[in-house]
């Protein structure tokens, strides 16, 4: 049975947002005034405004930053993306986007992590160059043209990442 690409993109984004906030609220017995973060982003990326995205808790007040994500989350969101590949176009124009989304994620986080950029030297390197090398068209025919770059800079991120775990944990 073929499930139809809507059904199938909203089911990705909701379990690992259900996941994260289910994880994130185990602890103090309470999700945070404001609802989580990932749970918001979750479900503007379903196509949601941020109000229905939100958990109907009141939104932070202004200049209230949430914390940055942690370099092992953005990294474990890098790490589902290894058992994934292009079979079909619809498949591989999903997985591209993916691919491409969870490094930026991933930048974001080292550059915002407490030890400073400067801790992950080799990979916000190698991320800004394959930035240089796609350029600002993310559209799936350019991340296609890139696909070897793409996929090469995450194996590369994976690599070194595995040999410095003490480095995210």
């Amino acid at each position: 049975m073929r499930i139809p690409r809507p059904l199938r993109t909203a089911a990705l984004i909701a379990l690992p947002a259900a996941l994260l906030v289910a994880c994130s609220s185990a602890g103090n017995g309470s999700p945070k005034a404001g609802g989580s973060p990932a749970a918001a982003r979750a479900g503007v990326e379903a196509g949601q405004p941020a109000a229905a995205a939100d958990d109907g808790a009141s939104t932070p007040a202004a200049g209230d930053t949430p914390p940055p994500e942690k370099v092992r989350d953005a990294f474990a969101g890098l790490q589902a993306t290894l058992q994934d590949g292009c079979t079909t176009e619809e498949q591989c124009a999903y997985f591209l986007g993916r691919v491409y989304d969870e490094l930026d994620r991933l930048d974001r986080a080292m550059k915002a992590d407490p030890k400073g950029p400067g801790h992950f030297p080799e990979p916000i390197e190698w991320m800004a160059e394959l930035r240089k090398t796609i350029g600002p068209d993310h559209s799936y025919t350019s991340l296609k043209a890139h696909q070897d770059e793409l996929v090469g800079t995450r194996d590369r991120i994976n690599t070194w990442m595995q040999d410095h775990p003490d480095d995210y944990r």
